[in-house]
């Protein structure tokens, strides 16, 4: 008898509860909450990969940043013009025919601060990305690898001209208010102006490659200055060794051991530049394509070894 009670009451329960879940589910309602369906265009892959380039390259010079980001670079931008101001000064007070110092020779003359450069904004543009492990987020939209990839080299290049480049429109600008000779002129801006193009391709796959290998952004500097500065240091030394050893041919071929070498060898050899070599014993054109040839390898392998690090850490 209590067993029927009990069952009864179990039963009785159960019924209650089914009720109330029946009564619940009665009552749920779907709220509307607002969101609401995306009906403009899809910019797609080539509108995030120009976002991204034109980020990038507003950051090289710390627009978009913090005050404190935009000390640094904006010293080192004044600093590069600096020398072209008072060149150009001097030019006018004086009255010069040509201008003392060349194009093509101002970024050879200028090359600390263009590594002091490089070093402080290739890390930046990079390793941030690597260390707070947002590059994923980056592939997860329409974005793929080869358009960060592009999109950051390009950049550092692009902010790398702009810092080679400004000095050259500086002297350019006063050469003609000095009413130097106008053809001339224009002939050493191109050449400055190629070359210095190049060095941007150059200098700037070379510091992301260095910047990439690493998350921590002060590994990331001290490469990118060790590798220029060693690598100038050592091949000077070495070129002087041979020069005063009367090996004279060896001079020449020393300098396809460093970055800003064979940038200075490459406009010796094609676009009518003084060699800053000991004894200026720059290269021929024959041994200037070995030159060009190297550098146009530094900047494909550089792509290339972007593209295969960032296939590592995009996943």
């Amino acid at each position: 008898m209590s067993t029927e009670t009990e069952n009864g009451r179990t039963a009785g329960a159960g019924a209650g509860s089914g009720s109330a879940a029946g009564a619940e589910a009665g009552t749920t309602r779907i709220h509307n909450i607002g969101y609401r369906n995306y009906e403009g265009s899809r910019l797609g892959r080539a509108y995030a990969r120009r976002s991204l380039y034109s980020q990038s390259l507003r950051g090289a010079y710390g627009l978009g940043r913090s005050a404190k980001s935009k000390v640094l670079p904006m010293i080192l931008f004044a600093v590069m013009c600096l020398p072209a101001a008072i060149i150009v000064a001097v030019a006018i007070a004086t009255n010069l025919k040509t201008l003392p110092l060349d194009y093509t020779r101002y970024a050879i003359f200028t090359q600390a601060v263009i590594g002091l450069y490089l070093a402080s904004q290739a890390p930046q543009s990079v390793s941030r990305d690597l260390r707070f492990k947002t590059v994923p987020l980056y592939f997860s939209r329409p974005i793929e690898r080869v358009d960060y990839v592009l999109a950051k080299y390009g950049a550092m290049a692009s902010a790398l001209f702009v810092l080679t480049g400004a000095p050259l429109v500086i002297l350019y600008a006063g050469s003609l208010l000095a009413k130097m000779d106008f053809a001339d002129q224009t002939k050493g801006f191109g050449q400055g102006l190629v070359s210095v193009a190049l060095l941007s391709l150059l200098f700037g796959g070379l510091g992301l490659v260095l910047a990439a290998l690493t998350p921590r952004r002060g590994f990331g500097v001290a490469a990118v200055i060790a590798t220029l500065t060693i690598s100038y240091g050592a091949v000077s030394t070495l070129q002087a060794i041979a020069w005063s050893s009367d090996a004279i041919g060896a001079v020449k071929w020393l300098g396809l051991f460093s970055p800003v070498t064979l940038i200075d060898g490459v406009q010796t050899a094609f676009l009518g530049a003084t060699s800053a070599f000991p004894g200026e014993a720059g290269p021929s054109a024959g041994v200037g394509v070995v030159y060009l040839l190297v550098v146009l390898a530094l900047v494909l392998g550089s792509y290339a070894v972007l593209m295969r690090r960032y296939r590592k850490v995009g996943l």
